[in-house]
């Protein structure tokens, strides 16, 4: 191994506050690939940043296909390059859209809760209005 940083896979689970299982899932899905000294496992900077980016992809809410689609363009260039920055935009607007969609249902469902719960407190008024209710 070269003088590059590395860390254990403890160190990435410590530094992202995440399981060492999670860090050996994406690993299976093959998003990372570890250096192996026997069974230790050691991790690249790239490796770190590609965690990085995989958590970040999670917290917005792209799958790990998504993930694992864009971290492939990313390695081949250690900048951004334009079929990589469209391709994030893309995804970006589908789950803006995606995100959108799913406030107008909850608003929706909000809407129709509300409307049952008044229903129900009406009826239970009538009921508890009328001469001999027992509640």
């Amino acid at each position: 191994m070269n003088t590059e940083t590395s860390y254990s896979i403890s160190d990435l689970a410590q530094e992202f506050d995440i399981t060492t299982r999670s860090i050996r899932f994406y690993e299976d899905q093959g998003l990372l690939a570890p250096q192996r000294r026997g069974q230790t496992r050691i991790y690249s900077r790239q490796d770190r940043v590609r965690l990085k980016l995989i958590l970040r992809g999670k917290r917005l809410g792209f799958s790990l296909n998504e993930c694992r689609e864009l971290l492939e363009l990313w390695d081949h260039t250690s900048r951004g390059t334009e079929k990589q920055l469209q391709l994030m935009l893309t995804r970006i607007t589908e789950r803006r859209a995606a995100l959108e969609q799913q406030l107008k249902d909850i608003a929706m469902m909000q809407l129709e809760l509300e409307n049952a719960e008044k229903r129900c407190l009406a009826e239970l008024a009538e009921l508890q209005a009328k001469p001999g209710a027992t509640g």
